[in-house]
């Protein structure tokens, strides 16, 4: 019994992970507004009965590629900038960490910096949280440096929010650089986040 469940569930999990992966594809040429459910099946291979098994239309699926795209991020900004007090290390692998997730997965990106201002308000709203729980690590990290002593919990949300908003436009630059353009878009990147790093030290300096 337990081993024919196990099989179901495999079934179940490789069908969602099916209709995924053919929505991302149709995902490449349309926005997801102007995606049908239809069009989603038949590039899947299923049914639309069995769409709904697993989603309650488009705008779920589309909250679920946000979460695929960026859930497997959490936890590695905020080590990276916790593993190291080192700025130019922290820098390099930073920028590195977007540069190799968009390089294994530029798809994804694609949706998500095409679908953060899309016409899809749940799709929006679920990869404004996730940038906002980016913002927070980020802040919760940096919050614990002796560095951000006397900083205040709005000031560093604020922090957090420019380290994101700075790998959300580097993701958005590697994209349409392209291989030939990496390069360049990780050494302006690099440096923007030194400019951050350096306004950092300076901002309790305030008359």
């Amino acid at each position: 019994m337990s081993h024919t469940i196990g099989i179901r569930q495999a079934q179940k999990l490789k069908t969602r992970q099916a209709l995924l992966d053919a929505a991302l594809e149709l995902l490449e040429h349309q926005s997801l507004s102007s995606l049908g459910l239809r069009e989603v099946t038949r590039a899947a291979g299923v049914t639309p009965t069995a769409f709904y098994r697993h989603f309650d239309g488009t705008a779920a699926l589309g909250v679920a590629l946000v979460e695929e795209t960026l859930g497997s991020l959490h936890g590695m900004i905020g080590a990276i900038l916790a593993d190291t007090g080192d700025s130019e290390e922290r820098l390099d692998r930073s920028v590195g960490l977007i540069a190799r997730h968009v390089t294994a997965q530029p798809a994804h990106f694609r949706f998500i910096a095409r679908e953060q201002h899309g016409g899809v308000g749940q799709v929006r709203a679920a990869i404004a949280a996730q940038l906002r729980g980016f913002a927070e690590e980020v802040a919760h990290v940096l919050g614990s440096e002796p560095e951000s002593a006397g900083w205040d919990r709005d000031d560093l949300l604020m922090l957090g929010g420019l380290y994101v908003d700075h790998m959300v436009l580097t993701a958005s630059a590697l994209l349409d650089a392209g291989p030939e353009g990496e390069r360049e878009v990780v050494r302006v990147a690099r440096r923007r986040l030194r400019l951050v790093t350096l306004g950092r030290t300076h901002w309790l300096d305030r008359p």
